[in-house]
C-alpha cells in the first residue's frame, strides 16, 4: 500500500469509521426479533427508576430458561411495576407477566407475514449501512485525489489507493452480506 507524505496511509487512517458502521449493524440486527428469546433485544431498554433513565442490564438480570421465555429478575423488587410497564409500552409481541418480584416474557411464534416484515426491516437496515459504507469511501477517494492535486502522492500511488480502497469495500460489503444471510436465517428458523 501506499503513503502519502506525512507518513499517514489515507485507507488505514479510515479503516475505523468502516468499523464503525459494521459494529453498528451488529448490535442493531441483534435487536431483531428471531423464533428465539434474546435478552438483547430488551438488555439497552431505558427504564424510569429513581428519577432517572437506566438501562435495563444495569437493573436487572435477564437470563433465558427456555427458547422462547427471557426472565427478568430485578435486583431491587420494588421496580419490577416500572420494568413491567416499559416491556408492555415497547411492544415486542412478548406477553408479559410478573410473578413473585420477576418478570417473565413469553415469545410466541412468529407467522409467516411477522417474518416476511421482520426481513424487510433487516433489508433496510443492510441497505442503510451499505450507504454508509459507500458514503465513507467516497469520502476517502475524494482525499486521496485531493492528495494528488496538492503532489503528495503520485498517479500511479493514487489509483493503487483506489485498487486497495475498492477491495477493502468490498471486503466489508461481503461482511454485511454475511451477516444478513445469518439473521435472515435465524428469522425464518422455526
Amino acid at each position: 500500500m501506499s503513503k502519502i507524505s506525512n507518513g499517514v496511509n489515507i485507507i488505514e487512517y479510515h479503516k475505523p469509521e468502516f468499523n464503525k458502521a459494521i459494529d453498528f449493524l451488529k448490535k442493531d440486527v441483534q435487536g431483531l426479533r428471531t423464533n428465539r428469546a434474546n435478552p438483547e433485544s430488551i438488555s439497552h431498554l431505558l427504564i424510569e427508576v429513581y428519577g432517572t433513565k437506566t438501562p435495563l442490564e444495569q437493573l436487572a438480570t435477564l437470563n433465558v430458561p427456555e427458547p422462547r421465555t427471557i426472565v427478568v429478575q430485578p435486583w431491587d423488587k420494588n421496580i419490577v411495576k416500572e420494568i413491567e410497564k416499559a416491556l408492555l409500552k415497547i411492544d415486542l409481541g412478548f406477553s408479559v407477566n410478573s410473578v413473585e418480584g420477576m418478570i417473565r416474557l413469553s415469545l410466541p411464534p412468529l407467522n409467516e407475514e411477522r417474518r416476511k416484515d421482520l426481513i424487510k426491516i433487516l433489508h433496510s437496515k443492510l441497505e442503510n449501512v451499505r450507504k454508509s459504507l459507500r458514503n465513507i469511501r467516497d469520502s476517502v477517494r475524494e482525499e486521496i485525489i485531493k492528495a494528488e492535486r496538492s503532489k503528495e502522492i503520485t498517479e500511479d500511488e493514487k489509483y493503487r489507493f483506489f485498487e486497495d480502497l475498492d477491495k477493502l469495500t468490498n471486503e466489508y460489503q461481503e461482511e454485511i452480506k454475511v451477516i444478513g444471510e445469518r439473521k435472515e436465517k435465524e428469522i425464518n428458523t422455526i
